[in-house]
């Protein structure tokens, strides 16, 4: 089964704070998959880490 992690470990994680990780669902300006649980925001480990390897580049260009 996948980790479910919440926003303060995501934000930890990535070095933004939780108000960043809200604008961007918020947003859809970063593709950031999340769940709602209830009204609870649950982020699954896996997306996280594709996330983080989809942001990955070899040149700014």
């Amino acid at each position: 089964m996948n980790t479910l992690l919440t926003p303060s470990q995501v934000s930890d994680f990535l070095g933004v704070t939780i108000g960043t990780l809200s604008v961007w669902r918020c947003t859809g300006r970063y593709p950031l998959s999340f769940i709602k649980v209830g009204r609870r925001v649950m982020y699954r480990e896996s997306d996280v880490e594709n996330f983080i390897n989809g942001r990955v580049y070899e040149h700014t260009l």
